[in-house]
């Protein structure tokens, strides 16, 4: 009987991220393909599709052996399917992963969101995210990983946090009646709720979405408050909408920090010293090898695009508490060269897919 994993693999030092990430893929496979501390739902894939991926898959290239993970899986499946028997019966924890109406599409996990954020929060500045800073979360708290998430980074970095939901069902269910009124006084619901917060309580570091961020800077002076570092999720941004929230609603002075992240990744981080410099274009790099990020020929999705060419988003996740193959976000992207901090390829631009075919509403995110 192997051992109960804990979820934070070693780093491999010395060794190229390619070679890091294949010997990860190569432990994690063998993990949740081994009938001793594998899942139901991945033996019995292996079983029904008659080969052995600990033989056959030994590098990234042989992952395309595998299906496009369908997201609706997370829905139809019922959790304790995707429990790794290598956790000996733990309780889980019970992740949203988007949704509407009906019954939302879970994941399921345990320290995950710990390690993808304390990952994150090492690379965060000292100087605009001080350590000891109390943070403010402004966002879908509720049965997502986000806000179990967020509160760990302020823990992590010596700090408390102070929370403002946001119901992104609602809103969504809003924008499908055409009441773009009702959104419109749900974000000020919302944003009044932070400013506050902001106001009366010792807050330095903050979570939210652009387009909250631009609603609260309507009220308030973000950075005459105190606010020293903003670390931003949800909504696409391109590079004027960038500019427009760094020098105008942060007013030049508080770091912003977008990362492009969901329930099933983790954190893919971008570089914020570089993006003035880069013309307020960002690019984000996966969190590897515990997640893999590849810009794919929308119509061919074996095919990775070339650098500097848009391609659909395709995620592989590699923990040891959840494999997740080839998903196709719902998103496109540039392909990015490595950059020498993190050695592989990153994602730019990122929009919704299709965006250019057809008009994208993102309410409050």
């Amino acid at each position: 009987m192997k051992e109960a994993a804990t979820t934070m693999e070693p780093k491999q030092e010395g060794n190229s991220p390619e070679e890091t990430l294949n010997s990860h893929l190569r432990e994690i496979i063998d993990w949740h393909f081994s009938p001793e501390t594998g899942c139901p739902f991945w033996l019995e894939w292996a079983q029904n599709a008659g080969w052995d991926p600990r033989k056959e898959i030994q590098s990234m290239q042989d992952v395309t052996r595998f299906p496009h993970f369908q997201d609706e899986w997370l829905r139809d499946e019922k959790n304790e399917r995707f429990v790794p028997k290598g956790f000996g019966g733990r309780p889980f924890n019970v992740f949203e992963t988007g949704g509407t109406t009906g019954l939302p599409k879970q994941r399921i996990g345990w320290d995950d969101y710990k390690h993808d954020y304390e990952m994150f929060g090492d690379n965060l500045s000292d100087e605009f995210f001080p350590r000891g800073a109390n943070w403010i979360m402004v966002g879908p708290t509720g049965p997502r990983r986000l806000r179990l998430a967020v509160e760990h980074l302020a823990n992590y970095r010596g700090g408390s946090c102070y929370f403002v939901d946001l119901d992104p069902r609602w809103v969504k269910k809003c924008i499908a009646r055409k009441a773009l009124d009702e959104v419109e006084r749900y974000q000020k619901h919302v944003a009044d709720q932070a400013v506050e917060i902001i106001k009366h309580r010792d807050i330095q570091c903050m979570f939210t979405t652009p387009r909250l961020l631009e609603s609260l800077a309507e009220r308030v002076s973000i950075p005459g408050r105190g606010i020293k570092g903003v670390f931003c999720g949800g909504t696409s941004m391109m590079p004027e909408y960038v500019r427009f929230l760094m020098e105008e609603v942060l007013e030049g002075k508080t770091q912003f920090v977008p990362t492009y992240g969901n329930t099933l990744m983790g954190l893919a981080c971008s570089i914020p010293e570089e993006l003035k410099a880069n013309g307020y274009s960002i690019t984000y790099y996966a969190p590897q090898p515990r997640a893999v990020l590849r810009i794919v020929d929308p119509d061919n999705t074996e095919k990775t695009r070339d650098y500097d060419e848009y391609g659909r988003v395709e995620l592989t996740t590699l923990t040891k508490e959840f494999f997740m193959p080839r998903f196709l976000e719902r998103d496109e992207a540039i392909r990015r060269k490595p950059h020498p901090k993190y050695g592989w390829d990153g994602v730019g631009d990122v929009r919704p897919f299709g965006a250019l075919e057809k008009k994208v509403i993102e309410g409050v995110y």
